[in-house]
């Protein structure tokens, strides 16, 4: 099929090389523009335009695909289908309805469910038990076009957000593969999604980041999980010379009482409001991520310890 691919993270990129691999015709590759990147804040293409130019796909990085040059530029294509990872913008309709069988989206959760731009995060931080990722066919609306395809995972209880992304973005990518010649031959049926259950993936926002000890710890522990790899969930601890960040990457729940952000044994076992948690898994400010044997050698915090 011919075909234009529109992504921008890292979580389209396997799709994106699935689709590549399946021998589609890939007639452009839309992406958001460059953007400014590390200590130097230079800018640096996303990961997906990388993987495109990488192998010689032609790359088209509008600041918007309202820009009526982009809609004309985008019709003249003459695509079968378009398929959406991730992408980042609202597409109007003239775009959406331009290919021959339209346009598809693959999104990281079971829809209705974490509409949005943070599925994968928000089902870890809200303790869902299962996620998964669903072809659907786009509408004007966000998110909200009928499901074609579905595949499914669990959320173990030591399960980041890393975890979850890493084996949805495989599975996605399958997923869209094998749903594309499906959908041409008219074999999967779109079902609507149900008007009950609908909840919105919100961007992460920084003060979301903080770990606050006060809350149970379920709610800690899936603000960990949830935020781990990125940004990080973080507390700070009082040194001589002065209070120093540390995020926390891994943790696990359980039994434990004491004061909130109390440090309750020697490894690491902090009391919440409701029952403790485990620091698996830490990274101070400057330095890399370290399992917590190897943190607590070089950055001591013996029971009794307050993190604020």
């Amino acid at each position: 099929m011919r075909l234009a691919f529109l992504g921008t993270p890292d979580f389209a990129v396997a799709a994106l090389a699935r689709l590549v691999e399946a021998g589609h015709e890939i007639a452009c590759v839309y992406s958001q523009p460059p953007a400014p990147r590390g200590r130097g804040q230079t800018l640096k293409p996303s990961p997906v335009h990388a993987f495109a130019e990488a192998h010689g796909l032609p790359v088209r990085t509008p600041a918007s695909m309202r820009d009526p040059a982009e809609v004309a530029a985008f019709q003249a294509l003459d695509l079968d289908a378009a398929c959406v990872v991730a992408y980042g913008q609202i597409l109007p309709a003239a775009v959406l309805d331009a290919p021959r069988l339209g346009s598809f989206n693959l999104h990281g959760s079971l829809l209705p469910r974490w509409r949005g731009a943070a599925p994968i995060q928000r089902a870890v931080m809200a303790g869902d038990p299962v996620t998964g990722v669903q072809v659907m066919r786009m509408t004007e609306g966000l998110d909200e076009g009928p499901v074609l395809a579905t595949a499914t995972t669990r959320i173990g209880p030591l399960d980041t957000a890393g975890d979850v992304h890493d084996r949805l973005a495989r599975l996605g990518a399958d997923l869209l593969a094998e749903s594309l010649p499906k959908i041409e031959i008219g074999e999967l049926q779109a079902v609507p999604q149900a008007e009950a259950g609908v909840t919105y993936a919100k961007k992460i926002r920084p003060k979301e980041a903080r770990i606050d000890w006060s809350k149970p710890a379920a709610a800690v522990d899936g603000q960990i999980r949830g935020l781990s790899p990125f940004p990080g969930a973080w507390f700070t601890a009082q040194t001589e010379k002065g209070p120093v960040r540390v995020k926390v990457l891994a943790c696990r729940r359980e039994d434990g009482e004491g004061a909130p952000g109390e440090v309750l044994d020697e490894d690491l076992l902090v009391a919440c409001g409701e029952g403790a948690v485990r620091l698996m898994r830490l990274q101070r400010e400057g330095r890399g991520p370290q399992e917590s044997d190897v943190f607590l050698r070089g950055f001591p915090l013996p029971a009794g310890t307050r993190l604020a």
